[in-house]
C-alpha cells in the first residue's frame, strides 16, 4: 500500500519546486488558483521571495501547500496512484486536496484564512518551539508537566523526536533540564508555539472560515495528525481542523496505523525530506521516497 505523505512549516526554500511546476502549463494553474484567492502573486513567493519573506507564516504555509500539490499532480500526470494520505501540521491540507476532501479552491480558502489567523495569533502572544532529540516522548512530556512555565509536547515526530512549545521562557527553563539529560536540543525558527494552547485565538478565527467549506468523503485513506491514525469521521471537519491548530500532531502513531494497515511505500511531496527521514528512522522495512524537484520525480519512477 502506497501513501502520500505533505511537508510541513520548516520545509520552504528559495525557489521551490519551481522546475517541477514550469515542466506544464496545467501545473502553473495552482499559483494562479492561489494568487487569485490570496490576492497577491503565490508563484512570485515560491520562485523568488527571500527565504525570509517567504518563512512568513502568511506565505510559508500557502506557498508550501501549492507546491506539494503541484508536485503530486506531476507525480499523477506520469501514472503514480496511491492509497492513503496524510501531512504533517499544515500538510494536512494538501493531504485533504489529495484525498478528493477538497477543492482546489478550498484548500487555499483554508489555508490562507489558517495563516492569517495563526501568524495574527503569534503578534499577540509570544511563543516558542524546539526539537527535542535521543530521549523518550514519555521523559519529554514529564519535563513539560514539571515546568515553572508554560510549555507542552506538540509534535511526535519519531520515538526519539519531540518537538515542545511553550512561552520563550519555558523554553529556556526545559532546554537546559534537556541538556543536562544528554538530549540534543534544537531552537526552531518559528514565530509562535504552534498546536499548543497558545494558538486559541487562532483556532476560533480560523473557524469562522472553516466552517462554511464543503467538505467531501475522501476517495482513500486518510491519517489525522490529531487522533493519529485514520479518520472515519469526517461530520464535522470545520471543528477538527480549528482543534488541528491546538492540538499535538501525533505522526508516530500515525506511521505505526498506516504500518498495521498495510502501508510498506511512502512518498512525500513536497519540499524538503523532513518525512523521508522520519519514516525511515521509524519503520525500517518501509521504502520511503521524496517527490521535490524533476530528478527525484523521475527517481519515483525507476
Amino acid at each position: 500500500m502506497t501513501i502520500s505523505l505533505f511537508s510541513g512549516q520548516g520545509s520552504q526554500y528559495e525557489g521551490m519546486g519551481k522546475d517541477i511546476a514550469e515542466s506544464s502549463a496545467q501545473l502553473l494553474k495552482v499559483y494562479e488558483t492561489g494568487s487569485a484567492i490570496l490576492g497577491r502573486d503565490l508563484k512570485e513567493i515560491c520562485f523568488s521571495a527571500p527565504l525570509e519573506e517567504l518563512s512568513r507564516t502568511v506565505n510559508s504555509q500557502p506557498a508550501i501547500m501549492a507546491t506539494s500539490i503541484i508536485c503530486l499532480e506531476a507525480a499523477k500526470e506520469k501514472g503514480f496512484t496511491f492509497e492513503g494520505v496524510a501531512g504533517h501540521s499544515l500538510g494536512e491540507y494538501a493531504a485533504m486536496y489529495a484525498s478528493g476532501m477538497v477543492t482546489l479552491e478550498d484548500a487555499f480558502r483554508l489555508i490562507k484564512a489558517r495563516a492569517e489567523a495563526m501568524e495574527e495569533a503569534t503578534q499577540g502572544t509570544k511563543g516558542a518551539m524546539a526539537a527535542i532529540m535521543k530521549i523518550e516522548p514519555e521523559k519529554v512530556e514529564e519535563v513539560c508537566a514539571n515546568a515553572k512555565e508554560y510549555v507542552t509536547a506538540v509534535n511526535y515526530n519519531s520515538p526519539v523526536q519531540t518537538v515542545v512549545a511553550g512561552t520563550p521562557e519555558g523554553i529556556e527553563e526545559v532546554s537546559g533540564i534537556f541538556k543536562e539529560m544528554k538530549a540534543r536540543v534544537i531552537p526552531l525558527n518559528v514565530a509562535g508555539a504552534f498546536h499548543s494552547k497558545l494558538m486559541q485565538s487562532a483556532a476560533d478565527k480560523f473557524y469562522e472560515t472553516a466552517k462554511t467549506i464543503t467538505f467531501n468523503a475522501p476517495q482513500c485513506k486518510y491519517y489525522s495528525n490529531v487522533t493519529g491514525g485514520e479518520l472515519t469521521d469526517f461530520s464535522d471537519m470545520a471543528s477538527l481542523l480549528a482543534k488541528h491548530i491546538v492540538s499535538p500532531v501525533r505522526f508516530t502513531s500515525e506511521l505505526a496505523a498506516m504500518n498495521e494497515a498495510g502501508a510498506d511505500r511512502f512518498v512525500e511531496f513536497g519540499p524538503g525530506r523532513t518525512l523521508t527521514g522520519l519514516v525511515k528512522k521509524t519503520l525500517k522495512e518501509a521504502t520511503a521516497l521524496n517527490v521535490e524537484n524533476l530528478e527525484t520525480l523521475a527517481a519515483l519512477f525507476q
